[in-house]
């Protein structure tokens, strides 16, 4: 991995034993002099695996099993900050196909040539446009239990994302009160984390509250929301971006890509997912009976597991021809 511009240690608070911690954090400048945040897990020289975090997250919302499954097949993950999240700067885009623009700078100044892609939850639409747009690097797109496009002729209803459509007239003009509203309001719950994770997960449905039964994922949530420093505008931007076109149309996505939604989904319903992929070229859906939105934590090891197959299926690249 070639030097990032603007490294830093991991965390100036060591991060609690019972979660892995990265292996290097940074900050890359990308477009207009801004910044986009990454952490990376796994060894040097393994295959590169992008992380994209829900809504909302940061780049340390990735499993305890999957840090663990980097270092034991050789991968690295990086978990990467979208803007108002974490190390990067706040900042809306146009639409979320405007943020593959960032992401391949930073892919760049990483040294990655082929990667794999992740989203999580509101990740998805992000994991997605990067197949789109670097369909040559993008070597297969994992999805789990990821939003679909609210807009256009791919846009299907259901989920709370319908709520984010009835209320987008309202939600740009106090974009930026509500980003700082949402920060404080984790700030002044981190000391109570764990107990408002109990709250949240008494009154999730049965998968979800397996999920949150285990030490590593309430760790690092925990972790992931803590380490923000308040910087909590991104989960907004998100929305607003939600309600609108995704600059790009699903049948136009040509890496192979694998998606996991659970049958008991309470945020965004299986039927986004049997939605999309439907309309994707080359999808296959991975159904986890009796699991809801948090089901994809669950099926980390899984999740690897499918997508290193799908990349090794891949034809190699051409040799490039050297010059005599």
């Amino acid at each position: 991995m070639t030097p990032p511009s603007d490294v830093t240690p991991p965390s100036d608070v060591p991060p609690p034993s019972a979660i892995t911690p990265p292996a290097v954090e940074g900050k890359v400048e990308v477009r207009d002099g801004r910044k986009l945040g990454f952490a990376v897990f796994g060894p040097a020289g393994g295959r590169p695996i992008l992380w994209l975090h829900g809504t909302p997250g940061a780049r340390r919302q990735i499993p305890e099993p999957a840090r663990l499954a980097a270092e034991e097949v050789g991968v690295r993950f990086v978990g990467v900050d979208r803007p108002g999240a974490g190390l990067s700067t706040s900042h809306l885009y146009g639409s979320i196909l405007d943020f593959t623009d960032d992401l391949r700078i930073l892919v760049d100044e990483l040294g990655f040539d082929d990667m794999a892609v992740i989203g999580l939850s509101g990740g998805g639409p992000y994991a997605l446009a990067a197949g789109y747009a670097m369909p040559d690097r993008v070597k297969a797109v994992g999805v789990l239990g990821g939003v679909a496009p609210t807009r256009g002729e791919d846009a299907t209803p259901g989920g709370l994302v319908a709520l984010a459509v009835r209320l987008a007239p309202l939600i740009p003009p106090f974009r930026v009160p509500l980003g700082v509203a949402l920060g404080l309001i984790v700030a002044a719950l981190h000391p109570f984390g764990r107990p408002a994770l109990g709250v949240y997960a008494r009154f999730s449905p049965p998968g979800d509250r397996e999920v949150f039964a285990r030490e590593d994922i309430k760790t690092m949530f925990i972790d992931d929301l803590a380490d923000t420093g308040g910087r909590l505008r991104a989960p907004v931007d998100d929305i607003i971006l939600f309600t609108r076109p995704w600059g790009f149309l699903l049948r136009d996505v040509t890496p192979p890509v694998k998606w996991w939604h659970g049958d008991a989904d309470h945020i965004v319903p299986l039927s986004h997912g049997q939605h999309c992929v439907e309309r994707l070229p080359d999808a296959e859906l991975f159904v986890r009976p009796g699991e809801s939105h948090l089901g994809g934590f669950a099926a980390a090891e899984e999740v690897l597991a499918t997508l290193l197959a799908t990349w090794d299926s891949q034809p190699p690249k051409p040799a490039k021809e050297t010059a005599v």
